[in-house]
């Protein structure tokens, strides 16, 4: 018997106080940029036990406008942007190369907080893409070599048989190329921090960038 959704639903209870804290957020002890933040909030998330803090939805558009969205993962965050990495033949790569703009957010509900950026993406130079791929594992360079990501395929055996094939070559060639493999990087124009309160007085601080550098500003939740 299939579970009824809306009983499944209305069973769940966001931020149980059994396995969530909700930390005060003050707005004017808040740092001048959101980058100091934003790295003090991804170690809090990581002490605190969350799941894969490093983890964010990527939202883009098609050429239509049509928006998108799946999970990827923070490659780095500095002053020339928020990174994650990508094959610039996959689905959200040839997004990016016609709208280059997109949005991030994190969300890490055993602190009751969420991240949104967004901003204008750029490419970083093909040699910072290959460092960024062979620091990571060996599993990481063979997903990259196995290809023809977001293409039609057409058995779960075509699968492994390419990703066997990657699997020995990343192993034997640690450092081989992946020629498709980008690292993008996003500028953000805004940077949203939003933490949960439970009487719902929601903190949200808003900063946007202009012309003098970061503003900030409160938003009502």
């Amino acid at each position: 018997m299939e579970p009824d959704l809306h009983e499944v639903l209305r069973s769940l209870r966001v931020w149980d106080p059994a396995v969530t804290s909700l930390p005060p957020l003050a707005p004017d002890t808040a740092p001048a940029a959101p980058l100091p933040l934003f790295a003090r909030w991804l170690a809090e998330a990581a002490a605190a036990g969350q799941a894969e803090p490093h983890t964010m939805s990527l939202a883009t558009a098609d050429a239509e406008g049509r928006p998108d969205v799946r999970i990827v993962m923070l490659h780095g965050a500095d002053d020339d942007g928020w990174s994650f990495a990508t094959h610039a033949h996959s689905r959200k790569g040839g997004q990016l190369a016609g709208r280059p703009y997109a949005a991030l957010a994190f969300y890490w509900p055993v602190l009751g907080r969420q991240v949104r950026v967004r901003g204008p993406v750029g490419v970083a130079p093909p040699e910072e893409a290959q460092a960024d791929l062979h620091a990571r594992s060996t599993g990481a360079l063979a997903a990259a070599l196995t290809g023809s990501q977001s293409e039609v395929l057409d058995s779960v055996e075509d699968l492994a048989r390419a990703s066997e094939g990657a699997w020995e070559r990343a192993r034997r060639e640690p450092a081989a190329p992946v020629p498709s493999w980008t690292l993008y990087r996003l500028r953000p124009d805004e940077v949203e921090f939003f933490q949960g309160d439970a009487r719902r007085r929601h903190v949200r601080l808003r900063y946007r960038h202009g012309p003098e550098g970061w503003t900030r500003e409160l938003l009502w939740p």
